[in-house]
């Protein structure tokens, strides 16, 4: 990977210290040193959404996948899930594992989870609302690597981890944080859930993942989620207050350490993201109709099983379709397969009454032309499918095994004017402007005009990383490319950056909880 130039980081500096952001914790004016950022909101939907199936195709696809669960059946690899299932009246195949569902017994278990829901994280300010036509976006999530241009490809470790953990509270375009942002490979396994939730929560004051994977895991995140936030068992199970991810081994399967994960926060009222990874023509089938079809029986029968364990419990139904390089094999994102992919998915959760999960998505190896396009494509799936929970939002680079500091900077960008172009138009007497051009008539120009200048400063979106100079200008100062502005721009941030406050006694009674698990060895390595 390319070094970035001599001088980049300063002349990046120089160029946006004079613009502002929203400091340590995305202040509600949205103003600081390093981005002009939009203030704190939770964006909405204002437009219909885009809906290529007819209403006879979402049947055909609804039906495909109840006939997938009624006469194929889904593997539940979780003998408690397989006991659940049989005593609601499912049938279990002689593999014991294998679960075969009624429609009308998945149809009556999903009404029973709610269309939308609060997560209400330790500030409660952060307070989010998924479902509806609620827009919200975390950051890049689980990757094994990270980069940036002075480093090159490296490893993830606890540094990078901890760099885009303050760089996702930063920015008020990202509504909640995801899971690690890099893997820190440098802490152990055993005891790196209590490393890492610990820094999402005293480093964001936002609503937090916590990994399914077993037992120890789940529980000891949830118990640091219940400290950090000084509640009782009771308020804690009174709220959504966190949530997971789950995604099933496609085709058809559903593993044991993500399902007893799930099994757990469903039995305290948290929700489960349950999120089949249905790449068409490898693990789906090569149709997208198809994909789809699959993706849906394999998340229905997930989240049919979390309302057996207790009904009402937040679910959110995730899309992960997208499609294979047939010539390699190879995973391909913010493809026209995968836009579609999204579309259909929004109306299949609306079909459901459920709130839909997507992501951001590039297979590029390099925060260049081709990164942009396929993130730009793939926001455009996700915006016009109206997803409500945006995954892997910023950061996201080679089909997700690289998360790229400029790429976090490049996609932050893409987000903002996504949340503005969502907003509605005004269209009053004064938006519509007759006076105006009355005023200025044939052949003048209206830079001048009170209508202009009462107007002009909110009237369009400031981009941060964006340059807009002309050839000579930009030339001038360095002629530096988007990933260089990039690269200032993070380190900007990061050099400015300041925890959110968190209450003394709520943060001394997490730390203690950490240090005791530690002392015990954390969870287990092998399942």
């Amino acid at each position: 990977m390319d070094i970035s130039d001599s001088g980049t980081a300063k002349l990046a500096s120089e160029k946006t210290k004079r613009r502002r952001s929203g400091g340590r914790a995305g202040n509600e004016r949205g103003r600081g040193p390093s981005v002009a950022q939009l203030p704190w909101s939770l964006p909405q939907y204002n437009d219909a959404p885009i809906e290529p199936l007819a209403a006879e195709s979402i049947e055909n696809i609804h039906d495909g996948a109840m006939r997938v669960l009624e006469e194929i059946g889904i593997e539940f690899l979780h003998p408690k899930a397989v006991d659940i299932l049989r005593r609601e009246g499912c049938t279990v195949l002689d593999d014991g594992v294998t679960v075969r569902m009624g429609r009308d017994f998945v149809m009556e278990k999903i009404a029973l989870a709610p269309s939308s829901f609060d997560i209400v994280p330790r500030n409660p300010d952060r307070t989010i609302t998924v479902g509806g036509r609620q827009m919200l976006v975390g950051q890049v999530g689980s990757p094994p690597n990270y980069s940036n241009l002075d480093e090159g490809r490296k490893s993830g470790n606890y540094k990078a981890f901890t760099d885009f953990i303050k760089m996702t509270q930063y920015f008020n375009c990202l509504h909640f944080v995801s899971g690690y942002p890099v893997e820190p490979v440098d802490v152990h396994a055993s005891i790196r859930h209590l490393d890492g939730m610990r820094d999402k929560l005293v480093l964001t004051d936002k609503v937090c993942h916590a990994y399914s994977l077993g037992t120890e895991r789940i529980e000891d995140q949830m118990e640091m989620v219940r400290l950090a936030g000084g509640l009782s068992h009771e308020e804690f199970e009174a709220k959504p207050r966190m949530f997971t991810n789950i995604n099933s081994t496609s085709p058809l399967k559903h593993d044991w350490p993500m399902l007893d994960g799930a099994m757990r926060m469903a039995e305290r009222n948290q929700p489960t993201v349950v999120s089949p990874f249905t790449l068409s023509g490898a693990m789906a089938p090569v149709t997208i109709a198809g994909a789809v079809a699959q993706q849906t029986a394999e998340g229905l029968a997930g989240i049919a099983l979390l309302q057996c364990v207790r009904a009402g419990s937040p679910a959110v139904y995730g899309s992960f379709t997208s499609n294979v390089d047939m010539r390699t094999g190879s995973p391909a994102f913010g493809t026209p397969e995968y836009m579609r992919a999204c579309q259909m998915s929004g109306q299949m959760a609306r079909y459901y009454k459920l709130p839909l999960r997507a992501s951001n998505t590039c297979a590029a190896n390099y925060p260049d032309g081709q990164a942009a396009w396929e993130s730009a494509f793939s926001l455009w799936g996700v915006v016009t499918g109206q997803t409500n929970m945006i995954y892997h939002g910023a950061g996201w680079l080679e089909g997700g095994l690289c998360a790229s500091y400029e790429k976090f900077i490049m996609d932050c960008e893409m987000l903002q004017q996504m949340q503005h172009y969502v907003k509605p138009v005004p269209v009053t007497e004064d938006d519509i402007a007759v006076e105006a051009i009355r005023d200025v008539g044939a052949g003048g120009h209206f830079f001048g005009t009170q209508h202009t200048q009462d107007r002009y400063e909110e009237a369009f979106y400031k981009p941060f990383l964006s340059d807009w100079s002309n050839y000579e200008n930009w030339e001038d100062n360095g002629a530096l490319r988007t990933e260089q502005r990039a690269n200032g721009i993070w380190k900007s941030i990061l050099a400015e950056y300041e925890e959110p406050p968190i209450d003394g006694d709520a943060k001394a009674a997490l730390d203690e909880f950490v240090a005791k698990r530690k002392q015990e060895g954390g969870a287990p390595t092998d399942f």
